[in-house]
């Protein structure tokens, strides 16, 4: 059993469908933070919504470095998840991932019109 929590966007079609491969291929437990009760204490709701999080054991990572966390925990995933640990690759990832950020209310509305809002895959999203 792996010892990650991941804090995701479940509003975000985006979000809802890459945590979909996730969810097959990791043990996490998956917390959608679109509901603000589901938000963790060393979170505000605003930073929740923001940026990426995972909880690796008593560590919260965000952005590139929550990804890296996920991928290592996430069966397929692993080696780049080692990698894109490394300091250089994980400041180069929170780069374009700063820069996603920006891009990614354009992404959203792209996606509803394609795939149609999001759902909850299972009953672990609340």
């Amino acid at each position: 059993m792996t010892d990650l929590k991941v804090y995701y966007d479940g509003s975000c079609p985006l979000c809802v469908r890459e945590i979909s491969i996730y969810r097959r291929r990791s043990e996490a437990e998956f917390v959608d933070v679109s509901d603000p009760r589901n938000v963790p204490a060393d979170l505000t709701a605003e930073q929740a919504m923001a940026r990426f999080h995972v909880r690796e054991g008593a560590t919260l990572h965000d952005g590139a470095g929550a990804f890296a966390a996920l991928w290592r925990g996430s069966r397929g995933f692993r080696t780049l998840g080692r990698v894109a640990g490394l300091p250089v690759i994980r400041h180069a990832l929170d780069v374009v991932y700063a820069g996603f950020l920006k891009l990614r209310p354009r992404f959203q509305r792209l996606a509803v019109r394609h795939w149609g809002a999001p759902t909850c895959e299972t009953d672990t999203c609340r």
